[in-house]
């Protein structure tokens, strides 16, 4: 769990402008249960990132576990509910949530949906592009590892993968066209072992034609 004091130094050492994205602590995603004194934990550590203007969203990753049923729809409410009007992404690692109704229930909640560039497995999350917030729009490139994906030792296997050139080109369209769909789009690149993600920031900013610190 994040404390307030961590974001007060963080904020200092970041420019005017700078925004962070705050994933969502485990017991938020993962345990589900008798959790309510996490939500509010979790907001109070956020306050100082609020009054200095400096908070962007909170990216609520959930595990493959967590199925497209009833139940699991509900909880979204619940996140919602806990979380007020702070502006959230929601990141599936699940396939079966790709149906309109899932859509249209995070539309309902004013919930971002997480695009994901990840392995081709048939189980896991395609390459679309879906903003489901006129808020917040974010997309995660995770490298395609197959490979390792599933199979590892160690957890940072997983996103040990360097994009070529043609592969992110395939979301520039994308990209732009979820920018036209919120007001912020956050581009993550999560391929990290030996800083492949800083290449495939580096690159996406070229493609885009980004300025400045974008």
């Amino acid at each position: 769990m994040p404390s307030p004091y961590a974001f007060i130094q963080m904020a200092k050492k970041t420019p005017e402008g700078f925004l962070f994205a705050v994933k969502a602590h485990q017991d938020m995603t993962h345990k589900r249960q008798d959790n309510a004194a996490v939500f509010q934990q979790f907001r109070q550590a956020l306050q100082p990132l609020l009054e200095v203007g400096k908070f962007g969203c909170v990216l609520a990753q959930f595990p493959f576990s967590f199925h497209a049923n009833p139940e699991s729809q509900d909880y979204l409410r619940l996140l919602r509910e806990r979380l007020a009007d702070l502006p959230v992404v929601i990141e599936f690692r699940n396939r079966e949530w790709l149906t309109q109704e899932n859509f249209a229930l995070l539309r309902e909640h004013d919930l971002g949906f997480c695009c994901v560039d990840e392995p081709r497995f048939a189980s896991l999350m395609p390459p679309i592009a879906e903003a489901t917030s006129a808020r917040v729009a974010y997309v995660r490139f995770h490298g395609r590892n197959a490979q390792k994906w599933w199979h590892h030792e160690q957890a940072w296997e997983r996103y040990d993968y360097t994009y070529k050139p043609e592969e992110l080109q395939e979301w520039v369209p994308k990209i732009r066209a979820l920018d036209g769909m919120a007001e912020k789009t956050f581009v993550f690149a999560n391929n990290h072992w030996q800083a492949q993600a800083v290449g495939t920031a580096r690159q996406l900013k070229l493609d885009l034609g980004a300025g400045g610190n974008g």
